[in-house]
């Protein structure tokens, strides 16, 4: 490359082309991937137009998790590209070796993309046990990882959970644009939240799509203050009288039980009901995963009942463990919409009901934006489908 001269016979450089700033914006990401979802890392490695970074993960005799990174990653921002599946657990612990061997590697920065989080759902104190997701944000945080990128946390106060920042992209605009485009005369759509702890996800869409609302609440409500917690067992009875007892004029005043702290009242939850009119009306469930299938086949059953004339179900991840294609296959269902967070293709051969969206662009932009330190607040308002 010539250098020119000015007038004043200072060094000049040259001007750079458009494909040698390009270049350059890219020339520090590194792309590399477990084994959790390889298409969804190329896909979006290849919206990019970089190529994925070389890195092989593998597993020993003895189950131990082996990585080797082929390429250097010394001053480089690398992006590993990781999601939660039925496998979750090796998935975690491929994600903090990569990142940890990336840091021991002098890389600038590690951005774990996660679209879907692992263990999102034990996000609450239950019984005598631990919020696992507190514990395995801070096992992200100790690996490397400076950034984290995922997609619709089961709870958003879960970023809380972490000392590095977490952007919690949104899969609504997807679907809603899936809902209007794909489903037929969708003006006649009531959008169903299948317990009351969905109502309020289910409400944004039906105020974006200018919908009515329908909530199943009953029987087959599942919430975590539902559960038994096994703190619910009475304090000893004291029949010992206190060393100073209240005078007469503040024993008026005060309000006494026999039997020292009260119980808790057990709830009794009504029949399973339908909050809201389906009748004659399509009816789209939504949710941030499908997993256990049964809720929503019992849900489904229920729409049908009442009149429902098609049955959509509509979800950020779709996991869909055990039997769930099969269940949703019998099932009075018509479709199930999940984006491709996590590898199903397995499930789509068992069951023709499933359809993916794709989200590679989302996350692509994500990484872009992150690495030219631009806002991430346009990806929450304006995200669409062109490419």
């Amino acid at each position: 490359m010539l250098l020119q001269r000015n007038k004043l016979g200072s060094v000049r450089p040259p001007k750079r082309c458009r494909s040698d700033m390009d270049n350059t914006s890219t020339s520090d990401i590194v792309i590399i991937n477990g084994n959790s979802h390889p298409d969804l890392a190329n896909m979006v490695a290849e919206r990019m137009g970089i190529k994925n970074g070389g890195c092989s993960v593998f597993h020993k005799s003895n189950r131990e998790t082996i990585v080797e990174i082929s390429d250097s990653v010394r001053g480089k921002d690398i992006y590993i590209i990781q999601t939660g599946t039925k496998d979750a657990n090796n998935n975690i612990m491929e994600l903090l070796i990569m990142a940890y061997a990336c840091k021991t590697s002098s890389a600038r920065s590690i951005v774990g993309v996660i679209p879907y989080l692992p263990y999102s759902k034990q996000c609450k104190m239950r019984k005598r046990g631990c919020i696992v997701s507190k514990l395995l944000a801070k096992m992200m945080c100790t690996s490397g990882l400076t950034h984290i990128i995922t997609m619709d946390l089961h709870q958003k106060e879960i970023q809380g959970f972490f000392d590095i920042p977490v952007d919690n992209l949104r899969a609504s605009p997807f679907l809603l644009q899936y809902i209007q485009e794909s489903i037929p005369d969708y003006r006649n759509s009531v959008i169903v939240a299948r317990n009351p702890g969905v109502a309020k996800k289910a409400n944004s869409y039906a105020e974006r799509l200018r919908l009515g609302l329908a909530v199943i609440h009953g029987e087959q409500k599942e919430t975590d203050a539902d559960e038994v917690d096994g703190r619910y067992s009475p304090p000893p009875t004291r029949n010992s009288t206190p060393q100073h007892a209240p005078s007469s004029s503040t024993r008026q005043r005060t309000t006494s039980v026999s039997v020292g702290v009260p119980e808790h009242i057990v709830k009794v939850k009504p029949p399973l009901t339908i909050v809201g009119d389906v009748s004659g009306r399509i009816a789209i469930m939504v949710d941030d995963l499908i997993d256990d299938v049964q809720a929503f086949v019992a849900a489904a059953e229920m729409l049908k009942e009442h009149g429902a004339c098609k049955i959509y179900v509509l979800a950020t991840h779709g996991l869909l463990s055990s039997d769930a294609p099969r269940q949703l296959d019998e099932s009075p269902i018509d479709e199930i919409v999940v984006t491709n967070t996590i590898p199903h293709e397995i499930q789509k051969l068992q069951c023709h009901k499933i359809k993916t969206i794709d989200i590679s662009i989302l996350i692509a932009e994500a990484i872009r934006r992150i690495h030219n330190k631009e806002s991430m607040s346009y990806l929450f308002r304006n995200v669409t489908l062109e490419d």
